[in-house]
């Protein structure tokens, strides 16, 4: 048994985070539900956003990484996030459409 939430929780608790504050989030791809990987996709206002993803420092936190295209349109992020489900079945992806989602993702998912 492990100590870390499942990330299915984690999800849920993003989605509902983001829509009691007034912004939009959407799985675009379930993966694992306790263990998998999470790959957020951000905009603001259905602006070109970042990929990040949930990562591991040397303490063991896991901040968010900016990972894939730098400030990239949607097909290219869209692109990006398909390839690396490709590779990874388990991994989950979650497109956040709020004004600092990357603030709202770390408070959430960030420490667990």
């Amino acid at each position: 048994m492990t100590d870390r939430l499942p990330v299915r929780l984690l999800v849920t608790a993003l989605l509902r985070r983001v829509s009691d504050a007034g912004g939009m989030a959407m799985v675009l791809a379930r993966g694992d539900a306790d263990d998998g990987a999470i790959l957020l996709i951000t905009s603001e206002r259905g602006a070109s956003g970042r990929a990040f993803e949930r990562g591991l420092r040397e303490r063991g936190d896991p901040p968010l990484v900016p990972v894939g295209p730098a400030h990239a349109d949607a097909e290219a992020l869209a692109d990006y996030w398909q390839r690396r489900r490709a590779h990874d079945p388990d991994l989950w992806v979650i497109e956040l459409d709020i004004a600092q989602a990357e603030r709202f993702a770390a408070e959430t998912i960030g420490f667990y």
